[in-house]
């Protein structure tokens, strides 16, 4: 898109700055152009007066335009900027306190909708891959395999210039060992305004769709709401919580838009991402850190190889959970399968140092271990693994402030 015509910059700058007029007759806005024509009408003494300062105040409305526009081009899609200072040099003293940075934002934002001022071409995505792994290391305490798993799929997906298929993560792992703060990570770090942003939809099972009489209204619904964020965003994140509750029909009515590609409504889902939050496999994974802390190995010396192959074992079991029931696994929708382990009481406090940081909170050591020691640890003889893993962490420590 090149420069857009100084006209429309000239009318941008009028609405920002409003009129300076006064209110006519009958209590309508007044422009300085009516109100010129009055006072000439009126054949007052100050007429011409009111006449030349109209002018002078459309030609200072003009120049602030051109200036302002400059401003933006400048800042929004980095062109003319050397126009700029050239032309303003130090004697304008023009600066953005003038308009605000609300404004600039809002006509920032419309004219990255055209979709020329990003990498992406959706001002809406940045996918800030570097961010993501500088937070999964620093924030995500335990889990070597769901940080090595999830960045890697995330990169090269985001990488590939056309996907045959959406890219389709399935995390699994006992309650509170990070589920979910992976997938904000993922909304944060992949979209500017990261869980709000229009381009991500978060489905909780048991309260989106809590009736399974219903489950005909819901496939119907879900289907529509998924279509329409694909028009909307052509970088969409999708997240199932509690997926596990999900009804299988739900599943294989979504299977569709996580296939290979097949444009039969002329809408690209290739480029979405979907992610699947379970509690089931919680128990096979924990068997397996727990062997492994017996037979004295490492937790780093899991691999995702070794792991995924028991979960898929324990996922196609005919027990009355959707993955069994509905064609993901069947049809190897599922991308990959993100273990999340269990977390040990040196994890525990890790996380309790994190709460303290983010409430800009001192601790000690000795706080740490107070925090930690409220929690629940299993199995009943070894006290390895926290019951909770992180969850209400944040929470528990009020009772340690002074």
């Amino acid at each position: 898109m090149g420069r857009i015509p100084a006209r429309l910059g000239l009318t941008c700058c009028l609405l920002l700055l409003g009129g300076s007029g006064g209110l006519g007759s009958q209590g309508t806005p007044q422009g300085p152009w009516e109100e010129e024509q009055d006072a000439v009408a009126k054949g007052g003494p100050w007429g011409r007066a009111r006449y030349e300062a109209v002018k002078k105040h459309l030609g200072a409305v003009g120049a602030l335009s051109k200036q302002y526009w400059q401003y933006m081009a400048c800042k929004v899609w980095q062109e003319g900027c050397n126009e700029e200072e050239e032309e303003s040099g130090p004697r304008s003293g023009w600066s953005l306190p003038l308009v605000g940075q609300d404004y600039l934002d809002i006509l920032s934002t419309w004219y990255c909708s055209f979709g020329k001022c990003c990498e992406t071409g959706d001002c809406r995505i940045i996918n800030n891959i570097t961010g993501l792994a500088a937070e999964l290391n620093a924030q995500l305490h335990g889990q070597h395999l769901a940080k090595e798993v999830v960045l890697r799929a995330v990169q090269e997906f985001l990488q590939s210039p056309r996907p045959e298929k959406a890219l389709v993560l399935s995390f699994h792992g006992w309650s509170g060992t990070g589920k979910n703060f992976v997938a904000r990570m993922l909304a944060g770090h992949l979209y500017r305004d990261g869980p709000r942003s229009q381009c991500v939809r978060v489905f909780i099972s048991l309260f989106h769709f809590p009736h399974h009489k219903y489950v005909d209204s819901y496939q119907a619904q879900l289907k529509k709401q998924l279509h329409e964020t694909v028009q909307l965003c052509k970088q969409p994140l999708f997240i199932f919580d509690e997926a596990e509750k999900l009804h299988f029909s739900l599943l294989d009515a979504i299977k569709p838009f996580m296939a290979r590609y097949d444009n039969k409504d002329q809408v690209d889902y290739r480029r979405s991402i979907f992610l699947f939050l379970s509690n089931l496999g919680g128990n096979t994974i924990n068997e397996v850190t727990l062997d492994f802390w017996r037979a004295g190995r490492a937790r780093e010396e899991i691999s995702a190889e070794f792991l995924e192959q028991r979960l898929r074992r324990e996922l196609q079991e005919p027990a009355e959970n959707s993955y069994a029931r509905s064609h993901l696994l069947e049809e190897n929708l599922i991308d990959f399968f993100v273990p999340f382990l269990p977390l040990e009481y040196h994890h525990v406090k890790l996380c309790a140092r994190d709460a303290f940081l983010a409430r800009g909170l001192p601790y000690t050591e000795a706080a740490l271990d107070e925090v930690a020691r409220t929690m629940v640890f299993v199995p009943k003889e070894e006290k390895l693994f926290s019951a909770q893993g992180c969850k209400s962490v944040s929470q528990r420590i009020n009772y340690f402030l002074p």
